[in-house]
């Protein structure tokens, strides 16, 4: 790089710095309603900011939760009637990225459970996609009004504890299925064994995403870093922990769903042989 090219990059990042230092002291101090305390507290139990839905009271990760849930069955339905028929040899770039995502699944399904895989395969598609989708769905900000009338933005869905331990319990149930499947009563043994795997997963999950969240909190609510500096932050919070988490949990999924679907065969005695 020449210096004329060095000293026009210079001037580029400071010219950047300034502006943001100007945006910083044009904004001035904002006054919350509620203490950075109340702030973190409420990001963790939902206890005060609570949505109103057909007369009850729920937590504002219901309504993103059924927000998301929507949004992915109508975009399976538009995929499975119009997009699927019209797939060609010669793969566009949509069609190769759909072929893409579904290999990786099945893929990884396989190759952690070679017994039996058909079903769990779907299952960490369907998982994996909601957790990827629905941790980027706080990236949009969509607004709600909560019952004391102070509009917040809608958070991922499994930035609830509630959400987290469902989801690591259905997967921990999906397990056991395949132990049973395979062995018997004696899948059902072998899952019990790993009793904290449920514990586990969700908490693993729900810490990494409320983690982002809390962080994302506590940047916006002090004024001297509301400048620029949330959308780099939460961008990149988000999608590291979209990515983490859709990956952790369905291998663990599938690891242990391997593990307990492998049939173990007595070995039989032979005969005259001492």
């Amino acid at each position: 790089m020449s210096k004329k090219r060095k000293i026009i990059s210079l001037a580029v990042w400071l010219g950047l710095i300034l502006i943001t230092l100007v945006g910083i002291f044009l904004t001035g101090g904002t006054e919350s309603h509620e203490t950075i305390r109340e702030i973190m507290r409420d990001a963790v139990l939902h206890d005060k900011n609570r949505i109103s839905l057909f007369g009850m009271e729920v937590n504002p990760a219901v309504i993103s939760a059924f927000t998301v849930t929507g949004i992915l069955l109508t975009a399976a339905l538009i995929i499975r009637l119009f997009v699927i028929p019209k797939f060609k040899i010669i793969p566009s770039k949509f069609q190769l990225l759909l072929e893409q995502l579904v290999g990786f699944f099945t893929g990884l399904g396989k190759s952690n459970s070679p017994h039996r895989n058909g079903f769990l395969n779907v299952y960490i598609f369907s998982a994996g996609v909601y957790i990827f989708f629905g941790t980027l769905f706080e990236l949009f900000g969509l607004q709600a009004v909560t019952t004391h009338g102070i509009p917040i933005a809608l958070p991922a869905p499994l930035s609830d504890i509630n959400a987290a331990i469902a989801l690591g319990c259905m997967s921990y149930l999906i397990i056991m299925s395949g132990g049973i499947a395979a062995n018997g009563i004696k899948g059902v043994g072998k899952t019990l064994k790993d009793f904290s795997l449920p514990i586990s997963m969700s908490f693993r999950l729900f810490g990494a995403l409320l983690s982002g969240l809390l962080v994302t909190e506590l940047v916006y609510y002090y004024s001297g870093l509301s400048f620029v500096l949330p959308v780099v932050v939460a961008v990149l919070f988000t999608l590291l922990h979209a990515l983490i988490q859709t990956y952790v949990l369905t291998m663990l999924t599938s690891l242990f769903y391997g593990e307990v679907s492998e049939i173990h065969k007595k070995n039989k005695k032979i005969k005259g042989v001492n």
